[in-house]
C-alpha cells in the first residue's frame, strides 16, 4: 500500500529554471561561466536553441551600444521641416516607415520626428500645412549609450527612435526600438523594409559598413579584389569561412589589405561588417 501512494503521489517534475538553478551549483564568476552553464542547459533538452539565442541576445545587449546598431546618417530617410505634406507623402508611401527624422537645412541638423501615423487626419482634408506643423520631439542619445539602457529609456519614455550623436555633437545616425529588439530575437522584417540599399556604404576614407550580403564579386568590383567567387557567394560567407564558426559582435578577420570587423550577428547569421582598408599593404587578398 505504501509504495502504490509513494508510486501515486510522485513530485511534479521540476520546472527547467530550478533545474538550471541546481546544475549552476557555485555561483558563475563572469559573463563566459553563466553563458557556458546556460548552453549546457541547452544540451541536456532544457529548453531549445532559439531560447538560448535569446538568452544570448540579452547578454549581447548589455555589452553593445548604440553605434553597434544605428542606421548610419547616410541611410538615413529623412523629411524637411519646410516640406509640404504634399511634397513628403510620395517618400512616406515609397519607404513605409512609422516614423521619418525632419531636418533642417541638412542631415546634420535633425530637429524632430514625423510620426506617419499622425499624417492620416490630414490626408484628405486637402490643408496642406508643413512638416514642421506636426513633428514631435526626438530624443538624443551618444554613440556609446548602452542598447540594455537605451532599451528601458525607450520603454518609459513610450519612444521608439532616437538620434545618435557622435562626441562632437554631430549626427551619426538613427536607432529604434526595433534595432534593439532584433540583438534579442533576430532579424524582424516586414513588408516595408528596403530591399534596395547600398551594400557597401562608405564612412571615412578608409572604414566603410558593409552587409553581409553583398555579393563576393560585387565587393571585388568595388574594391578591385580578388576573393575567391568559387568558394563563397557572400561577403557573410567569406568571414564565416575564415572564423570556422558563426561569428559573434566584434570578431575581426584580416586578410590582406582589409580588416573585417563583426557590427552585428545573432547567433543564427551575420547582418553588418565594418571594414578598414591598408592601402600600404599592396599584398593582395
Amino acid at each position: 500500500m505504501t509504495d502504490e501512494v509513494s508510486e501515486n503521489h510522485k513530485p511534479a517534475q521540476k520546472g527547467w529554471i530550478e533545474r538550471i538553478g541546481q546544475m549552476m551549483g557555485n555561483e558563475p564568476q563572469d559573463r563566459e561561466d553563466l553563458l557556458a552553464i546556460l548552453r549546457e542547459a541547452e544540451g541536456k533538452h532544457l529548453f531549445d536553441k532559439y531560447a538560448l539565442k535569446m538568452l544570448e541576445g540579452v547578454l549581447q545587449v548589455s555589452e553593445q551600444r548604440a553605434r553597434d546598431v544605428m542606421v548610419p546618417r547616410k541611410k538615413m530617410i529623412v523629411l524637411k521641416k519646410d516640406a509640404s505634406l504634399a511634397d513628403i507623402y510620395p517618400t512616406v508611401i515609397e519607404y513605409g516607415h512609422s516614423r521619418f527624422p525632419v531636418i533642417s537645412e541638412d542631415k546634420s541638423e535633425v530637429v524632430g520626428v514625423l510620426l506617419a501615423k499622425d499624417l492620416l487626419s490630414y490626408a484628405l482634408s486637402g490643408n496642406n500645412i508643413k512638416v514642421e506643423e506636426l513633428m514631435r520631439m526626438v530624443k538624443v542619445v551618444p554613440e556609446s549609450k548602452r542598447l540594455n539602457v537605451l532599451l528601458k529609456e525607450f520603454r518609459e519614455n513610450r519612444s521608439h527612435m532616437a538620434i545618435v550623436v557622435d562626441e562632437y555633437g554631430a549626427v551619426a545616425g538613427i536607432v529604434t526600438i526595433e534595432d534593439v529588439l532584433e540583438q534579442i530575437v533576430g532579424e524582424i522584417e516586414d513588408e516595408h523594409d528596403y530591399e534596395g540599399e547600398e551594400y557597401i556604404t562608405q564612412r571615412k576614407d578608409d572604414e566603410f559598413v558593409v552587409q553581409a550580403l553583398t555579393p563576393l564579386e560585387d565587393f571585388n568590383d568595388y574594391f578591385s579584389a580578388e576573393f575567391d567567387t568559387e568558394e563563397f557567394d557572400t561577403v557573410g560567407g567569406f568571414i564565416v569561412g575564415r572564423l570556422e564558426h558563426m561569428p559573434k559582435k566584434g570578431e575581426k578577420v584580416k586578410e590582406g589589405r582589409f580588416r573585417f570587423e563583426v557590427l552585428r550577428a545573432d547567433g543564427r547569421c551575420v547582418h553588418l561588417l565594418k571594414l578598414k582598408i591598408n592601402e600600404n599593404k599592396k599584398t593582395k587578398p
